[in-house]
Parts: C-alpha cells; structure tokens; sequence
C-alpha cells in the first residue's frame, strides 16, 4: 500500500534533519499498518485517496512539559504526546491526522536506560502517536492489548524488535498516565 503522507516537521533543540526520514518511515508504515479496514471501523475519512497530513513536534523536553502540564495537568516531560484533529476532511485536500509532540531528552534516557537503539524508540513513538491520532488506544485492556499487537506488527514490519517484550506494559500503565486532563492528547507510557 502506497501511503501520500504530508507532514508538517518544525525541529527544535538536538532534533536535526536526519531524523525526519526516521520519523517519516515511521508514520507511513503505522497508516499502512493500521486495521483501517476493520468491520468496525471507518478509515480515518472518506478522502483518503487525497493521502493524509498530520505536523510532528520535534522538540526538547521543556517544551513537551509545558504541553504536558497544559494538555494533562502534569508537570513534567513525556517522551509523545498525540492531538488528533477534530478538523472536518475537505474534499480532494489531504485528511490531517492532528499534532505528535516528540521529546529528544526523554527518547534520549529511556533508549539508554532500556539498551534500544535511539531510533528504534523513536520509531516505536511515532507508530504509538500516529495510531492514536488514527483512533486506537489503551485505557481498556482489550484496547491496550489490540494496539500493543498493532504497533508490535507495524514496527517488526521496520526492522524494530518487540518494544515490550520482557514487559507486562498492560500492566504497568495506570488509568491517570492514559487519560487526559480534556480527552484531546494521548501519552505513551
């Protein structure tokens, strides 16, 4: 599946150009990748041969704490936050997704505390933040569960080995790290 994908990129702190193919791989491969084509889903417009556009923050971690404590009520950095778009799809424009928020600092320290390549864990937020803005989730288990098996597909599909394997993620997520201060953003753990 060929993916037409726009995406907006503003770069900010350590980020440089070179990570933007990373991040862009990455986006395509979880639209792709998704089951948009689910009984029980609808593909994210009905525009979708028009491709799609979403904008990725690329940014340091005392950015992503003020839209942290902004968004959640939390005052401190997060490695992504995702805010899908409400925006009614313009026929023939590209359906845009929303905003991901991305925190070099934090990717940086959970790549080495966890001995994963950093782009690896970059790879493994974007496809986490692009399924979100595409409707999956994990505040209920069987969500939790569907979205992990996705993300583990789309990401063994990149090259990426099972982020959680070793891990019971599931369990390690509570309701209050998944939920939202407004319901508008989405956390990775």
């Amino acid at each position: 599946m060929t993916i037409k994908l726009d995406i907006d990129f503003t770069r900010t702190g350590a980020w440089t150009a070179e990570d933007e193919p990373i991040v862009r791989a990455a986006a395509e491969a979880a639209i792709a990748g998704a089951d948009l084509a689910d009984e029980d889903e609808e593909p994210p417009s009905s525009n979708a041969q028009a491709g799609f556009a979403l904008s990725v923050l690329m940014t340091d971690d005392d950015a992503i704490r003020g839209l942290n404590r902004d968004w959640r009520g939390k005052d401190s950095p997060t490695n992504v936050l995702s805010f899908p778009s409400d925006m009614p799809v313009i026929p023939g424009e590209p359906d845009f997704l929303g905003d991901i928020a991305l925190a070099r600092e934090t990717l940086e320290r959970e790549a080495s505390l966890d001995g994963k390549p950093l782009d690896d864990h970059l790879r493994h937020l974007v496809v986490h933040g692009v399924l979100h803005l595409l409707g999956y989730d994990h505040i209920e288990k069987a969500e939790a569960e569907e979205m992990e098996t996705t993300e583990t597909r789309i990401l063994a599909r990149l090259g990426v080995p099972d982020p959680y394997a070793g891990t019971d993620a599931l369990e390690e997520k509570t309701a209050e790290d998944m939920v939202t201060a407004n319901g508008a953003a989405r956390i990775s753990r």
